[in-house]
């Protein structure tokens, strides 16, 4: 059985820690590997994190310390990490078997990882639904990072994250390691994750400018010819974000 890590980053997100944490405990999935990589935190998400680590039914491993920004945070919990599949989750599963649906996806189709669909909501609402399927970084499309789930080899031979972006680090790692199409991905056409809105790269109108910007140096970066018609491809799929959350959401009313 392939062990699965899943890699948390946390900084004061006592509330949103404890939920996601609960969200992995529920898994049905036996071999699971937590690692939770704590940025210093002063408002109790630490004695969360200790009562965790103690109860869990899981291998938990975790640290509290100063870090460098969240891919500096996300980088720590790889090198800390031992499973097989990696996986980097912030959220919420919406099922209890996502964890084994994904290494079943990518066990029986012998690919290097897989991805689905996922939500970015509010406790009220859903404010964009992430529905890509299949494609390529050259026409817009990138999976949905915190549903994707990849073998530890894809790491060992590209690399980690890029740690001087602050926001598009994901986005970047992404590209590099699918802009040449050896990387094989198994797209799952479920709603797998729910996305708490608001942070990093959706917290504001300047974080998503930013995001963009990163974005942009990200294609650049890895020798990608029409940057800025990718943007622009991008940015009409995130549009499309919104109105799919507008259906998704009266379709669940």
């Amino acid at each position: 059985m392939n062990k699965v890590s899943l890699i948390l980053t946390s900084f004061n997100c006592k509330v949103n820690i404890k939920r996601t944490l609960d969200s992995i405990e529920a898994q049905d999935y036996p071999d699971i590997e937590v690692i939770i990589i704590d940025g210093g935190s002063t408002d109790g998400t630490v004695d969360c994190v200790k009562q965790y680590a103690e109860e869990t039914r899981f291998q938990c491993k975790w640290i509290s310390e100063k870090d460098n920004g969240l891919y500096d945070a996300m980088n720590k919990g790889y090198k800390l990490s031992s499973g097989d599949i990696i996986a980097f989750f912030n959220d919420l599963f919406l099922a209890e078997d996502v964890v084994s649906l994904v290494v079943k996806t990518i066990e029986e189709k012998g690919v290097d990882g897989a991805h689905g669909d996922l939500i970015y909501a509010t406790d009220e609402s859903v404010r964009r639904y992430w529905k890509m399927g299949e494609g390529r970084i050259r026409r817009g499309w990138m999976p949905g990072h915190p549903t994707l789930y990849l073998k530890r080899k894809i790491y060992e031979e590209y690399g980690v994250y890029d740690a001087s972006y602050k926001c598009s680090a994901d986005y970047e790692f992404m590209v590099r390691i699918l802009k040449d199409e050896k990387v094989k991905l198994a797209y799952i056409p479920q709603t797998l994750v729910r996305m708490y809105y608001g942070g990093t790269s959706t917290e504001s109108l300047n974080s998503y400018i930013l995001s963009l910007r990163e974005a942009h140096r990200g294609l650049v970066q890895n020798h990608i010819k029409g940057a800025y018609w990718i943007d622009f491809l991008r940015t009409i799929k995130v549009l499309m974000q919104f109105a799919r959350a507008r259906s998704y959401q009266q379709n669940r009313s």
